[in-house]
């Protein structure tokens, strides 16, 4: 046997080995950092709104966990809670939507990939919306956009702030246009809420992009990112062979769309509740 061979039947052989997912979480009570690999005791981690405190990674986090950073205790009253997906176009491509669907509420517990309702944030009334990466990617299909939606339109009758915190690959391929629809939808309501001169804030955080930064998330009075987030429309290797050009290697982070004028601030997970109060207070609204 030749030694191309030898290597060849040791590839077929070999186990495959899979790199750690990024929230490597040990034995429950430590967790590696996977920018500067630093390992902390996962209480720590919590307690610093799951911000390393090396270098600042953001780790992605919940939307549980979300809320409960943001919102004032007990204040937080969800809607729509009970809207829960579709099959309408009966779509399959290696497994059928149905089953993702069902999964995908299996394993967070949610019904759909966005949690909305109306609570207080430093004692200020505000309507806030978080979607969960979590379920099929954060993707925005009819129950995400009809749950937006209705939360703007409940906020433009109350006269109440909006916040969106986006984490999204897009547009649900799986539900085709019914999907594209809630662009124009969404956009709609949050234009009826401008005209009433109420405040809307998107949250980009990692990642937002897709359908969902071409819509909703670009809206804002004030467009908020967390740091290095990964902001975009089309991947970057599609920009690439398309523009046939090498990008920057920051293309696409918080702080590049940031220098290009597509986002007003990056604020740090830990200072993004003094910061929202901030700027309801400035806006106006009454504690």
């Amino acid at each position: 046997m030749s030694l191309l061979d030898w290597f060849a039947d040791r590839r077929k052989t070999a186990p495959l080995v899979r790199a750690a997912p990024e929230n490597d979480e040990g034995d429950g009570l430590w967790s590696k950092c996977p920018e500067c690999a630093e390992v902390v005791y996962r209480k720590d981690l919590l307690a610093n709104a799951s911000v390393c405190s090396a270098c600042g990674h953001h780790h992605r986090i919940d939307s549980e966990e979300r809320l409960r950073l943001l919102m004032d205790p007990d204040s937080f009253v969800e809607s729509d809670a009970g809207l829960s997906p579709t099959d309408p176009l009966t779509f399959k491509d290696r497994r059928a939507y149905a089953d993702r669907i069902r999964d995908s509420q299996q394993s967070t517990g949610m019904r759909d990939a966005v949690v909305c309702g109306i609570g207080r944030l430093e004692g200020f009334s505000l309507a806030v919306a978080v979607m969960d990466f979590r379920f099929m990617g954060g993707s925005m299909g009819s129950v995400v956009g009809e749950k937006l939606t209705r939360l703007i339109e409940t906020a433009t009758a109350k006269r109440l702030p909006v916040l969106v915190v986006c984490a999204s690959g897009g547009a649900r391929m799986q539900e085709g246009m019914l999907s594209l629809m809630q662009m124009a939808k969404v956009s709609g309501a949050l234009e009826r809420h401008r005209s009433q001169e109420l405040l809307y804030i998107p949250l980009l955080t990692h990642p937002t992009t897709g359908g969902v930064t071409a819509s909703f998330a670009m809206l804002g009075d004030l467009i908020l990112a967390e740091p290095k987030a990964l902001i975009g429309f089309a991947g970057r290797r599609v920009i690439e062979q398309t523009l046939r050009e090498k990008l920057p290697d920051d293309f696409q982070t918080a702080e590049y769309i940031q220098d290009h004028g597509f986002v007003d601030a990056i604020v740090p997970r830990t200072k993004l509740r003094s910061t929202m109060a901030s700027l309801l207070e400035l806006h106006g609204q009454v504690a």
